[in-house]
């Protein structure tokens, strides 16, 4: 996917909150357009935030906004696919901001990439490719694990995967993740196990780097914001 001297980047972010997070994407894409970067990772953790992808409908969040508020919720409508899903401390997100041709085989890609890093911790998972567009993820027999909702701009993607490591599940039961009712997991659920988050993203991003066929260069958040400046965009 890449065109940029067989390298891409892995950016290690932290927490941020999402609105900060979806408009650096913006600004990643933006970048990566103009060839001022390479394809590029950035991996991070959100505060408790509920999304609305494209295809979401009202019955998916069923109480009011203000009953989630109570609860330290914020809802967010975004322009990936997919439907309503959910991220908060203790969920690897990933967004890989590339330049592809099909967004298709991009999705599989990220599908193969974390069905071999939970592999890695001992999690056997699959895809559900034939069993429709709401099935997109990763899952661990009926139990879904990992989502995955994309945007393609002039061959450019944005969004990506959220893996659930080792978070609190119960702020699933209050939505309709993904338009479906399915149990969610995580990796410490299915292994019983404290999870090293750190540990893990190394590991995903050593993937998602192979199946592209390049060499992984981790970047520093300053050094990113440093070569997206060019867009004369402010970044906060």
């Amino acid at each position: 996917m890449s065109d940029r001297a067989g390298e891409c980047s892995v950016v290690q972010l932290g927490r941020l909150d999402y609105r900060e997070a979806n408009e650096l994407q913006g600004r990643v894409r933006d970048a990566r357009e103009a060839e001022l970067i390479g394809d590029t990772l950035l991996l991070l953790e959100h505060n408790p935030v509920y999304t609305r992808g494209r295809r979401s409908s009202p019955e998916e969040l069923p109480q009011e906004p203000s009953w989630y508020a109570e609860r330290g919720i914020e809802i967010v409508d975004v322009d990936r696919g997919g439907r309503v899903t959910y991220h908060a401390p203790g969920q690897l997100v990933g967004y890989p901001i590339v330049r592809t041709a099909d967004v298709v085989a991009h999705v599989r890609l990220l599908e193969r990439v974390i069905i071999t890093a939970l592999e890695s911790v001992g999690v056997e998972a699959r895809a559900r490719v034939d069993e429709g567009s709401d099935f997109t993820g990763v899952w661990v027999e009926e139990r879904k694990i990992a989502s995955i909702g994309v945007h393609l701009r002039r061959s450019i993607t944005t969004h990506g995967f959220a893996i659930n490591v080792d978070m609190g599940l119960e702020p699933w039961q209050w939505i309709v993740p993904c338009g479906i009712q399915a149990p969610i997991t995580s990796i410490a659920a299915e292994t019983g196990e404290t999870v090293d988050g750190e540990a893990f993203a190394a590991v995903v991003s050593g993937v998602w780097a192979g199946e592209i066929g390049l060499s992984a260069e981790q970047m520093s958040a300053a050094r990113l914001a440093t070569l997206i400046a060019a867009t004369d965009a402010p970044l906060a």
